[in-house]
């Protein structure tokens, strides 16, 4: 496990699948996220269990403590690493909207960068955002992400063409905001 400040990333394990399956059949959830189609359970466990073959990847699920009891929030991980290059694609999902806006996205992406760049030694750190996701492109932004570019009009969604923002985090500019405490794994 590896603990922020509010939340806890832990590895995926296959009961969560049903969980994931809820949170992406979400029209709320989905709106920010490449998808644009409901999930069936089979296509998850086709998904999952060629995530366990990859070296490439990370994947954690997102835990909040509620009362006493960890619950599943959400998702996050680098789709792919590149070792050679030391850098990798970010990527999260909070799958409950009632916890949208109460941290734990933003402790989150800075424990998910935490383990990057003090474990393992990446050097950078990107992802993609839609325009109109200003919620996240807040978050992004208290974490270090900086905006370096612009796919126009990339994404189809909701009817109309939406720009692609592309940030991305340097491990030296992250590592001199120090945000947090430093990783504890249990």
């Amino acid at each position: 496990m590896i603990y922020g400040q509010k939340i806890r990333l832990r590895s995926a394990e296959k009961e969560d699948l049903k969980t994931f399956v809820r949170w992406f059949n979400d029209p709320h959830v989905r709106q920010h996220l490449t998808m644009f189609r409901p999930l069936s359970m089979a296509q998850e466990e086709r998904w999952f269990e060629n995530l366990l073959q990859q070296e490439n990847e990370v994947f954690f699920v997102i835990d909040i403590d509620t009362e006493n009891h960890w619950t599943p929030l959400g998702t996050v991980g680098l789709h792919p690493i590149d070792w050679k290059n030391r850098s990798a694609v970010f990527g999260i999902c909070l799958g409950t909207p009632d916890d949208w806006g109460k941290g734990y996205g933003t402790d989150a992406v800075r424990t998910m960068l935490r383990y990057c760049f003090e474990e393992l030694n990446l050097n950078r750190v990107e992802l993609n955002v839609f325009e109109d996701n200003e919620r996240a492109i807040r978050c992004y932004e208290k974490s270090g992400f900086r905006q370096e570019g612009l796919k126009r009009q990339a994404m189809y969604r909701h009817g109309k063409y939406v720009d692609v923002i592309i940030m991305s985090v340097l491990k030296g500019e992250f590592i001199l905001k120090r945000f947090d405490p430093p990783i504890q794994q249990v």
